[in-house]
């Protein structure tokens, strides 16, 4: 078992676009009546997610979805969860000034945070944070157990 860690900053709008942060349904929608301008944007919009879904940047809902994504995305790769949480601490720190939130910028709320991951991840869970920067920019950073996760046992470790 391994963690792999994951960073992403960026407009909060972008990350809003919840269509390309979760994975398509399995069977697309049925095709189009040829009259059914709707159903063919459908269509179109379906095809358009399940193409950009795995290598887009953007955080997926399901945090072990990361495993799917490029492994240019993996910012790090720890066989230790304290030192995965390490990680986290030290990207904590680097981005707490530029917190929107006083609260998400205390010290000791951070250092729970590092710890709660650290426990976490010695389970074999996953942890997923996010935060608001200064406006309109979001922070995410995850930690994916691999080989293999808890929640999707079935997801591959992105470096084989």
């Amino acid at each position: 078992m391994h963690h792999h860690g994951y960073l992403r900053t960026g407009p909060k709008e972008r990350f809003d676009n919840e269509a390309l942060r979760r994975p398509p349904h399995p069977e697309p929608p049925p095709p189009p009546a040829p009259s059914d301008p709707a159903g063919e944007r459908l269509l179109q919009r379906y095809r358009e997610v399940a193409a950009e879904f795995p290598t887009v940047d953007l955080p997926p809902l399901e945090t072990a979805y990361w495993l799917i994504k490029p492994r240019s995305l993996v910012r790090g790769t720890w066989d230790e969860p304290k030192e995965a949480a390490g990680w986290l601490g030290e990207r904590l720190a680097e981005y707490a000034h530029r917190f929107l939130s006083a609260y998400d910028r205390d010290t000791s709320r951070l250092a729970v945070v590092v710890g709660a991951a650290t426990q976490r991840l010695g389970t074999g869970g996953d942890v997923s944070y996010g935060f608001y920067l200064e406006r309109p920019s979001y922070l995410h950073l995850a930690l994916v157990t691999c080989s293999p996760n808890h929640s999707m046992p079935v997801l591959p470790c992105p470096f084989g």
